[in-house]
């Protein structure tokens, strides 16, 4: 029986198109936003980032050498986040009737920066009970830590969990870690998994 629900965070209750962010940089440091990509992915900053090894701050410095801009912190923030789209992939209403009958958990590879915003920003955030993220754990999918952390805050077995990414590799070593999951592809999928499993929402 399933009793905790895990979701990512990323293409499963939030959108993201990283091109947005590169444009955005790009237009205020000059460079052509391939080239922002490739130089944000040269020396593994971001992983670092998300994984722990350093905090925003230190972060936004080491951007700004990477790509020899001047971009004050506040002004990065919002160019940081500026991938997300507005509207959910996962309503509100589906994800407060889940809340009922079960515990829901989060597990995301990101960084504070954010999920500092996006819980400011995305109500939706509200109803879950737990957050397992990349930053506070020191782990990032698809390493078991972090899937250990995420059935500690399950608070219940591996085999009592459901876990849905986007990612197929995420899935799957989830799987192998005991987990029930399933590679997102809509709510409307999502929905059908459950149900299949005898996960209710609408009582």
């Amino acid at each position: 029986m399933i009793r905790t629900l895990i979701f990512d965070l990323g293409r499963v209750i939030v959108p993201f198109d990283f091109r947005r962010g590169y444009e955005a940089m790009s237009a205020r440091c000059g460079l052509p936003p391939e080239e922002v990509r490739a130089r944000l992915a040269s020396d593994g900053l971001v992983r670092a980032f998300e994984s722990g090894g350093m905090g925003a701050r230190d972060f936004h410095r080491r951007v700004q050498q990477l790509l020899e801009t001047g971009v004050e912190f506040e002004e990065f923030r919002e160019i940081w986040f500026s991938i997300f789209l507005p509207e959910t992939l996962i309503s509100d209403d589906f994800l407060e009737k889940l809340h009922t009958n079960y515990r829901l958990v989060l597990l995301s590879n990101t960084n504070p920066l954010h999920f500092e915003m996006i819980r400011e920003r995305y109500p939706a955030l509200r109803h879950f009970d737990a957050f397992v993220l990349s930053y506070e754990a020191g782990a990032m999918k698809p390493d078991a830590p972090i899937y250990e952390a995420a059935v500690r805050a399950a608070r219940c077995a591996p085999g009592e969990c459901f876990f849905t990414d986007d990612i197929p590799e995420y899935v799957e070593a989830a799987r192998r870690f005991g987990i029930d999951a399933v590679v997102f592809e809509g709510q409307a999928a999502l929905e059908r998994e459950l149900a299949r499993r005898g996960v209710r929402w609408n009582q």
